[in-house]
């Protein structure tokens, strides 16, 4: 797994400190082995990539696919937070089944 929680913006912004600010609105990521299927890209930005606007994935997606990958199912990893028990993707992560066919 490679990439980040959050791109670039694709205009610079002026100022005594030129830049590109965060984007969480488009990004990518790399997966490689744990049986997903290569060559693929799921997903797609606009056209100066700033959102996605083509099967938008959430990082809880992201999770729950590392985890099916490891062969363990979401709800059944969980930690205690202040003695109730939580689910790593707690709102919820859908699996990306697309990256494995």
């Amino acid at each position: 797994i490679w990439g980040g929680e959050f791109g670039r913006t694709p205009a610079a912004q002026g100022g005594s400190q030129p830049g590109r600010d965060h984007s969480p609105s488009g990004y990518c990521m790399w997966l490689a082995g744990g049986g997903v299927k290569g060559g693929q890209i799921i997903g797609a930005t606009d056209p100066v990539g700033y959102a996605a606007i083509d099967s938008p994935i959430h990082p809880n997606d992201l999770h729950a696919t590392i985890l099916y990958a490891l062969g363990i199912d979401q709800h059944d990893l969980y930690f205690l937070h202040h003695n109730r028990k939580e689910i790593v993707t707690v709102n919820g992560g859908e699996v990306i089944t697309k990256a494995f066919t």
